[in-house]
C-alpha cells in the first residue's frame, strides 16, 4: 500500500516550476524562524523556573525582538505573538518581585 500523502506533481509551466522552486526556499525560512521563536520562549521559561532573575530578564530582551520579527512576517499571528510575549512578561516580573516579597515576610515573622 502506498503512503499516505498522494505525491505531488511536477508544474508544466516555467511560472508553477518557479513557483514550486520559491515555495521550498521560503518554507525552509519561515521554519527556522519559527523554531528561532520556540526556543526563544522555552529558554525564558526554563530560566523563570530555574529562579534566575538576570538570565531570565535578558532572554525576555532578546526574545522579544524574535517575537516582534516572526509576527510582522505573518509566520505566527501578531495576537499570538503579543500573548507570549504578555505572559512571559509576568512570569519574569512575578520572579523579580518574589524575593523581594519574600524578604518582607521574612522580616515581619
Amino acid at each position: 500500500m502506498a503512503s499516505g500523502k498522494p505525491k505531488k506533481k511536477n508544474p508544466r509551466l516555467a511560472s508553477g516550476r518557479k513557483r514550486a522552486r520559491q515555495n521550498i526556499k521560503l518554507n525552509a525560512a519561515n521554519t527556522s524562524l519559527r523554531s528561532e521563536y520556540r526556543t526563544g520562549v522555552k529558554n525564558v521559561e526554563k530560566a523563570v523556573l530555574a529562579g534566575d532573575k538576570a538570565l531570565a530578564a535578558s532572554l525576555f530582551v532578546k526574545m522579544q525582538s524574535v517575537v516582534d520579527s516572526v509576527a510582522d512576517k505573518g509566520i505566527f499571528h501578531k495576537n499570538k505573538a503579543a500573548r507570549d510575549k504578555s505572559r512571559l512578561s509576568a512570569k519574569v516580573k512575578a520572579l523579580v518581585a518574589a524575593p523581594a516579597a519574600d524578604s518582607v515576610l521574612a522580616s515581619a515573622a
